[in-house]
């Protein structure tokens, strides 16, 4: 098999462009809301407005031009073609770093961090920080291939990424994840102890002390209440996703409107965007940003292959201890969250812990500037050990 890893760069034709822009006019819409709010999904009036902007206002090229700054390649792994981006440093000692997105991410949603960990220096931090970071896009998401046999779930993406750094010629290095990511990477922690250093979760998925339910602190009584309300409220996404993904692909395949409504509502329910009658996700990012990222899912046509790794994982989580140095980053709107007490029953070697005052489910995307200085901070204090 090829070890080859070839330059890729995005290429958005007129056609694709004409064809979305034709779709997007024709949309069939659906009643409206009978709440006048989220409560039932994405609002009609709000998904129209995006529609529109998106058909008209948009720069269709924007993606290409964001993702086209960044070195990207492919490479074949376990018969499969993984896109990545491979950003070096400048700086000779920086560490090798691995980091993986989730759902309904992208690698767009590392694309305001990887030049401040590259080049700290260039960015008002010091040169001790820097990293080569590799982003690559989960197989079935974005520009990586999507599987044609079942069997790629988050433990044989662990290995494949394992494969991927020795490739790049970083023997030792360190992987940091969020949503699917950190359940990637915690599958790296166990896995590929020989080679990874310590690991990086903004959300780390830890199993509640049952011994504490007597004594239980604000922090752990508010995890509790948010994993109930994501059981009664948030998760007939992930329901679908895991049991009938490909009946989902249909319509998300044929629909721009669709897949951005699909998308949307995430950002709504999972971002740090307000409270009350003011939570807007256009609070959190940009009306571009979160384009940005839709355009990634039509482009490649992958709602239904990127919403199979639910169906290969998310009923099976493997939740055993990680023995390699873990560090954690707790984001007040999160949706799992955790407390140190909590982790350190996983994670025996937490390294470094801080609950931070703002920032949801996207952090990087949300606050590059807190999750910079959380990576920072974390293999800092792994490096000291």
């Amino acid at each position: 098999m090829s070890d080859a890893i070839t330059v890729f760069s995005l290429g958005i034709s007129d056609a694709e462009i004409a064809d979305l822009r034709q779709r997007l006019a024709a949309t069939r819409w659906p009643d409206a809301e009978t709440t006048g709010d989220w409560n039932q999904g994405i609002p009609l009036a709000y998904t129209q407005e995006v529609c529109r902007y998106w058909a008209n206002g948009y720069d269709m090229q924007r993606l290409a031009t964001r993702l086209n700054a960044w070195p990207q390649f492919r490479t074949t792994i376990d018969g499969l073609g993984i896109h990545f981006i491979h950003a070096r440093s400048p700086h000779a000692n920086a560490r090798p770093l691995l980091i993986t997105h989730g759902w309904p991410g992208s690698v767009v949603e590392f694309l305001k961090v990887i030049g401040p960990l590259t080049d700290p220096v260039a960015h008002g931090g010091n040169a001790a920080d820097a990293f080569h970071v590799v982003c690559p896009s989960l197989p079935g998401y974005g520009f990586s291939d999507k599987p044609r046999e079942s069997g790629w779930g988050v433990d044989r993406i662990a290995r494949a990424w394992g494969v991927l750094m020795q490739r790049l010629g970083y023997p030792r290095y360190y992987a940091q994840g969020g949503d699917w990511g950190a359940m990637v990477t915690s599958s790296i922690g166990q896995q590929d102890t020989a080679n990874c250093l310590g690991i990086h979760l903004n959300m780390p998925i830890v199993a509640p002390d049952m011994d504490t339910l007597s004594s239980l602190t604000p922090l752990e009584q508010s995890a509790l209440a948010g994993m109930q309300y994501y059981n009664d409220w948030d998760s007939g996404y992930s329901k679908q996703q895991g049991t009938r993904p490909q009946t989902l692909g249909y319509g998300l395949a044929d629909s721009p409107s669709g897949q951005l409504a699909w998308i949307l509502e995430k950002f709504h329910a999972w971002t740090d965007c307000g409270e009350g009658e003011a939570r807007h996700p256009e609070n959190a990012l940009t009306r571009d940003e979160m384009l940005d990222n839709v355009m990634v899912y039509w482009l490649s046509n992958s709602a239904a292959s990127s919403a199979r790794l639910y169906w290969e994982s998310f009923s099976k989580p493997n939740l055993e201890p990680i023995h390699i140095p873990v560090g954690a980053s707790i984001f007040p709107k999160e949706i799992f969250r955790s407390s140190r007490r909590w982790a350190e029953k996983r994670f025996p070697k937490l390294a470094h812990w801080n609950e931070l005052p703002k920032g949801g489910h996207f952090a990087a995307f949300e606050q590059p500037v807190a999750f910079v200085g959380e990576v920072r901070d974390c293999f800092r204090a792994m490096d000291a050990l």
